[in-house]
């Protein structure tokens, strides 16, 4: 059985080393990605491996000096699932600096992640205007 923890804080090491080949290691073939902003109730939704890749490399390109700090990670190896919760860090494309409180939801199957559902906390107020997340 995999280790849901171990595999938990490999992925925020390969997140914050921006190294998607070994991000994707730890993907199904069949698996879904929920970013926390889109058009949609559960945000943008990407299946697939090749498209869940591009919704990753999304991120890294909207905040190239993106980071994951304070990582805390809650598994249930009966139910095959985890929860990471971090402080997001990172500069938009436009200057605009970014710090939220967020946090994903793992799903896994037979040692691989089938499905990751993120949220962000929404920062509003003048006086955090340069912290928000964009809308």
């Amino acid at each position: 059985m995999t280790d849901i923890r171990e595999m938990l804080g490999e992925l925020c090491e390969a997140f914050n080393a921006h190294d998607l080949d070994r991000i994707m290691t730890a993907f199904a073939d069949e698996c879904v990605l929920e970013m926390p902003k889109g058009p949609h109730a559960w945000g943008a939704r990407f299946e697939g491996k090749h498209a869940v890749r591009q919704g990753l490399a999304s991120r890294f390109e909207g905040l190239p000096d993106v980071h994951y700090a304070d990582p805390t990670h809650f598994v249930d190896e009966a139910q095959q699932t985890g929860i990471s919760k971090w402080t997001l860090t990172g500069t938009t494309g436009d200057g605009r600096r970014l710090e939220v409180r967020g946090c994903d939801f793992y799903t896994f199957r037979n040692g691989k992640v089938t499905r990751k559902d993120s949220y962000w906390k929404i920062v509003e107020g003048a006086h955090d205007r340069d912290r928000t997340a964009p809308s």
